[in-house]
């Protein structure tokens, strides 16, 4: 059974439990409890991410960060500058080639945000710029020879009842739609032809309400 390692922030956190328990039996999926965050830190841990996993061949990487990155708090510019977050991305393919050779590498786009419940004053992302930093990290990630998931693209496709804030999709439908859009991506590396029975795992914070 291969084993497919899912990296990425907490958009990741609302999809990776629905993607386990929907490839329970088929393929093993694991993934740390941890956030990837922003680009320096998912630099940072990868390593980490190795040691965790030391003596197993990880088979397939699904990984995702640029949220944290493009973030803009108190007005200021964003957290990481576009062209930083490029020579970061550049850095994390060439590290994750290190760690993991035999490892097929898929990134995942970052989604959009709903730009008016954000506080612009404190707290704030803009789907421009989302854009503009997904455009600059499939540009590099290709070039390192990895696979992308649009996960922004079926972002766009979803209405304001998918999101359970401003930035995350913790409800049913949200979770189901970047649960089977993940799914779609692995199975021609997991060598999957059939239908894949969804099975739902809700973040907790969409258990808990709120």
């Amino acid at each position: 059974m291969k084993k497919v390692l899912l990296l990425g922030d907490s958009i990741r956190g609302g999809y990776a439990m629905s993607v386990k328990a929907s490839l329970e039996g088929i393929a093993d999926v694991v993934y740390p409890t941890d956030s990837a965050r922003f680009a320096a830190y998912t630099l940072r841990t990868i390593s980490d991410d190795r040691d965790r996993y030391k003596n197993e061949k990880i088979d397939i990487i699904h990984w995702n960060c640029g949220l944290w990155d493009c973030l803009r708090q108190f007005g200021e510019e964003p957290n990481t500058p576009i062209e930083m977050y490029e020579y970061f991305i550049d850095r994390i393919c060439t590290r994750m080639k290190f760690l993991f050779p035999e490892a097929k590498i898929i990134f995942a786009t970052s989604t959009k945000v709903l730009e008016e419940r954000l506080n612009k004053k404190i707290f704030c992302r803009y789907n421009s710029e989302i854009d503009a930093y997904n455009e600059v990290a499939v540009k590099v990630v290709k070039k390192h020879g990895f696979l992308v998931d649009d996960l922004n693209a079926v972002s766009k496709t979803l209405g304001e009842d998918a999101h359970s804030d401003g930035v995350h999709y913790y409800t049913s439908k949200g979770t189901k739609a970047f649960t089977m859009q993940v799914i779609e991506c692995l199975k021609p590396l997991l060598d999957i032809d059939g239908e894949i029975e969804y099975k739902e795992v809700l973040h907790q914070s969409a258990v808990h309400g709120f």
